[in-house]
């Protein structure tokens, strides 16, 4: 059961009202989650800000879905996760490497590397290593796409904890 309602741009306020009524203008419609984030303007305009930002991470789709899939099981956020693991699936991730992913994991070398990175970030940041970064390096990973990871831990750590605390859920 949701916690705090939904608003529009009719029930919004100030800065929210403003950012609300450019998304439905947009795009037609908004999900429960940002119109439920309309409750703080700082909160939206942040998510807005990132959400646009990581767009146009280095990372290829499919490997940030199955980090944010990794993410999502570990915060707890059904809504989010089952979102991932959709957008996963409509890219062609198949349905082993979605359950390896909930598991924190991938049959890519590469890819579980990165996985076990974004988790390490989201767990324990303090105790990531230099081994670590070089054996990213030896997989093919750039400065670039080892910083993204944080973006990406970052947006999902905001949108799962968001939902939670919202009691936002899957419909």
């Amino acid at each position: 059961m949701s916690r705090l309602p939904n608003l529009t741009p009719v029930t919004a306020v100030g800065a929210s009202r403003e950012l609300l009524a450019d998304l439905v203008a947009r795009h037609g419609q908004v999900g429960a989650m940002v119109s439920t984030m309309a409750h703080s303007p700082a909160v939206l305009g942040g998510y807005l800000q990132l959400s646009r930002a990581m767009k146009r991470a280095k990372l290829d789709r499919k490997t940030s879905e199955r980090i944010s899939i990794a993410l999502q099981a570990q915060i707890g956020c059904r809504l989010c996760l089952q979102s991932h693991i959709d957008a996963a699936r409509s890219m062609g991730v198949d349905a082993q490497e979605i359950e390896r992913a909930e598991a924190g994991t991938s049959a890519d070398t590469a890819t579980a590397a990165l996985i076990a990175l974004a988790m390490q970030i989201y767990r324990e940041p303090a105790a990531i290593t230099d081994e670590q970064f070089t054996a990213l390096r030896g997989h093919g990973y750039s400065n670039r796409e080892i910083a993204d990871v944080v973006g990406i831990v970052a947006l999902n750590f905001l949108t799962g904890a968001f939902n939670l605390v919202a009691g936002l859920a899957p419909e």
